[in-house]
């Protein structure tokens, strides 16, 4: 016996996964409101608020009892009201923020690579079990509505601060010795003292910058928990460092590749070229004079970055 399950959002991840769904008995569905599963996976809040709440959303869409699955990342307090607004409607709601472990493997979501953290109310966690564990090797369930996003945002800081620290320090080695000061230093390297950071640097090395997870992707769980973050009147400087860093990456052509290509934004315009990223575009989006080989320096200040990057900054239109 089959469920039909629909998927709205990314098309890296459904394909990644239809195969193992389709092995656990899920079978797609075009029909949204034939669906007795529907999974979500959405990049910006805007998107996601317009799927469940917009003109033809799905609470006013699905039959009762249809089991929603959000996969995104968003804040505590969306997913406290998607899922109100669910047992409202009488829908079953979980909300199970995706975390790639690996984020430099090329195949990102392959399930070994997949976990998630899971929250629901009453018996929605053991109706989308057997869904979660086709999808992720690993399950973390962590309690009531909210609670998911929460542990899901706190992961994402450590993460992009891991992947951040790791990109400046083989930045530094490399800058060293390139530099007077470094004759005779040799082909050292950092020592990453985190998995997400050895995986990056080995990334770095092997010149891989393509990948399922993408900029864009990690972009969209820090904004999530930096809005979770201003939800709760609290500043997060780090947090709002990195995001800056990975906005500027997304707007030379980075979006869609790995998040190691953020090495590349700390080297020379030669070395971004190869790989597709552009500084002009930076030129054209913030005005101002972009391009040299120190490229970072160039780009605006704070107070000059896009104000809609949280809602989804269209970043291949310059």
């Amino acid at each position: 016996m089959t469920t039909g399950y629909a998927f709205r959002g990314s098309e890296r991840l459904i394909e990644a996964v239809a195969e193992r769904l389709a092995e656990a008995g899920y079978a797609p569905v075009e029909d949204v409101a034939a669906a007795e599963v529907v999974l979500t996976f959405s990049t910006t809040q805007r998107e996601l608020e317009d799927l469940y709440f917009g003109d033809g959303g799905f609470v006013q869409l699905l039959a009762p009892g249809t089991l929603l699955v959000d996969l995104s990342a968003t804040t505590p307090g969306f997913a406290r009201e998607l899922n109100a607004v669910a047992t409202v409607s009488d829908l079953v709601m979980v909300e199970a923020p995706l975390v790639v472990d690996d984020l430099a493997r090329a195949d990102s979501f392959a399930r070994e690579n997949l976990s998630c953290f899971a929250a629901g109310e009453g018996d929605a966690l053991n109706r989308a079990a057997p869904l979660l564990e086709a999808l992720c090797g690993t399950v973390h369930e962590v309690g009531t509505p909210g609670a998911a996003q929460l542990a899901r945002a706190a992961f994402t800081m450590q993460v992009a601060a891991q992947v951040v620290a790791a990109v400046e320090a083989d930045a530094l080695y490399r800058a060293v010795r390139r530099s007077p000061a470094g004759s005779g230093l040799g082909d050292m390297r950092p020592g990453a003292l985190s998995a997400a950071g050895v995986a990056v640097i080995e990334a770095v090395d092997a010149g891989r910058f393509e990948g399922a997870y993408t900029v864009e992707m990690l972009m969209a769980e820090l904004s999530a928990a930096l809005m979770a973050a201003d939800d709760a009147e609290l500043i997060l400087p780090q947090a709002e460092a990195a995001i800056h860093l990975l906005e500027l990456l997304a707007v030379i052509g980075g979006a869609d590749k790995a998040p190691a290509t953020l090495a590349l934004v700390y080297g020379e315009e030669s070395a971004c070229a190869e790989h597709g990223l552009d500084w002009t575009r930076a030129e054209q989006a913030y005005g101002q004079a972009a391009g040299e080989d120190d490229g970072w320096d160039a780009v605006a200040a704070d107070d000059e970055w896009p104000e809609n990057w949280e809602d989804g900054f269209d970043y291949t239109s310059n």
